[in-house]
């Protein structure tokens, strides 16, 4: 079955650090550039970063510093590290898959994107 399911989401106090889990299976992980979006309550889908199938990153200017995105291709899973959580990151994650293998994506555009992950909620408290 071709999907996506995050992990690793949770309540912390500002400050405070999580690392997300996306488990791929279905489709050859390796191939395809992956992102991680969010998207809280009332607003838009915001792409947070991008790594591309050869491991290049990119990320919003918002959590450039405090994002770390990777991934394991023997383990077929893409990760996000957050550090110095803050209220403003309250929100559903989610990752997601490029339409197409061996092409670079960008945080843009979700429409880019046509498979995602159920999401894992994070909820910062100051």
């Amino acid at each position: 079955q071709v999907q996506l399911v995050e992990s690793g989401g949770g309540s912390v106090e500002a400050g405070g650090s999580l690392r997300l889990s996306c488990a791929a299976s279905g489709f050859s992980f390796s191939a395809y550039c992956l992102a991680w979006f969010r998207q809280a309550p009332g607003k838009e889908r915001e792409g947070v970063a991008t790594i591309t199938n050869t491991g290049s990153t990119s990320y919003a200017d918002s959590v450039k510093g405090r994002f770390t995105v990777s991934k394991d291709n023997a383990k077929n899973t893409l990760y996000l590290q957050i550090n110095g959580l803050t209220p403003e990151d309250t929100s559903m994650y989610y990752c997601a898959r490029a339409k197409r293998p061996w092409v670079r994506c960008g945080i843009t555009d979700p429409a880019a994107f046509d498979l995602w992950g159920q999401g894992t909620q994070v909820t910062v408290s100051s």
